[in-house]
């Protein structure tokens, strides 16, 4: 499976590092830190006649089919000012507590990718929260406790999407908006 990345700027980490002390209560601590535009299943991909499906021709042709549907975005901006949670979370153990990340452009781009390759149910889609996953599985007073924590916000310019593997868990391509 590959998705479709923003790349986070270093604040995004900093912050979650001088959060992990709050997070100590949740049932598992996020270290690895992604904010995902789309996902991607074998089913999405085809070999279009370069051979048999190896994970290299599957790049390929993704890279190559999201090239046109990216081409109309150009870099855009995201801002993160906020901690919040998903109660019961579509999957896996809740609460989930998360950055939550603002971006209309990655919004319509999202929806614009799910028109293309079909959404994930329950997480893509009209379902489709833009965040950055911190934990889960947490107990009601540290949830509380983290959610009233302010945050200074951080904001960006998006200039480039990663194509991630996550079998591999690392960055397989990029590409420029």
């Amino acid at each position: 499976m590959f998705s479709l990345n923003v790349p986070l700027p270093p604040a995004v980490d900093r912050l979650a590092a001088d959060l992990h002390p709050k997070l100590a209560g949740f049932d598992r601590i996020r270290e690895r830190h992604t904010l995902v535009a789309k996902r991607f299943g074998a089913e999405d991909i085809g070999d279009r006649g370069r051979g048999p499906a190896t994970k290299d021709v599957a790049l390929a042709a993704l890279r190559d089919d999201l090239r046109p549907l990216l081409a109309e975005t150009g870099s855009f901006d995201v801002t993160i000012s906020e901690i919040a949670t998903f109660e019961t979370p579509a999957r896996g153990p809740g609460p989930v507590v998360y950055l939550a990340v603002e971006s209309d452009v990655l919004v319509r781009l999202h929806h614009r990718l799910c028109a293309a390759f079909d959404p994930v149910q329950g997480i893509e889609g009209d379902e489709y929260e833009p965040h950055v996953t911190l934990a889960r599985g947490g107990d009601p007073s540290t949830v509380d406790a983290l959610l009233a924590t302010d945050i200074d916000p951080i904001e960006w310019r998006v200039h480039e999407l990663e194509l991630y593997d996550s079998e591999f868990r690392e960055v397989a391509g990029r590409i420029d908006l």
